[in-house]
């Protein structure tokens, strides 16, 4: 059974970094891609950033500069490291595995990042 473990949401103030980690585990297939999402309150969830097996990266433009993306491969685990944040980055973030030939149907739970004006 996959299951992905997400860690490093919080509180903090604008301007501020957070790292965001995802440990997967049960993985027996061939990962397509990983990625970040978030959803704010009354918004629809948006990709911030995924990350290939070959370690091709992307991200929204609203990110782009601030966040980066990685991948420990040994440990089918995804970073997210986001600086300089704003408050409309304020939302429940949530790590998603895109499995080759059946999609993105793995999700963490999502933890949330309040960032304080």
């Amino acid at each position: 059974q996959v299951q992905l473990v997400e860690s490093g949401g919080g509180l903090v103030q604008a301007g501020g970094s957070l790292r965001l980690s995802c440990a997967a585990s049960g993985i027996a297939f061939t990962i397509n891609y990983m990625g970040w999402y978030r959803q704010a309150p009354g918004k629809q969830r948006e990709v911030v950033a995924s990350i290939t097996s070959g370690s091709r990266t992307n991200y929204v433009d609203s990110v782009k500069g601030r966040f980066t993306i990685s991948r420990d491969h040994a440990k089918n685990t995804v970073y997210l490291q986001m600086n300089s944040l704003k408050p409309a980055a304020t939302a429940v973030y949530y790590c998603n595995i895109n499995r080759l030939g059946i999609g993105s149907v793995y999700w963490g739970q999502g933890p949330q990042v309040t960032v304080s004006s």
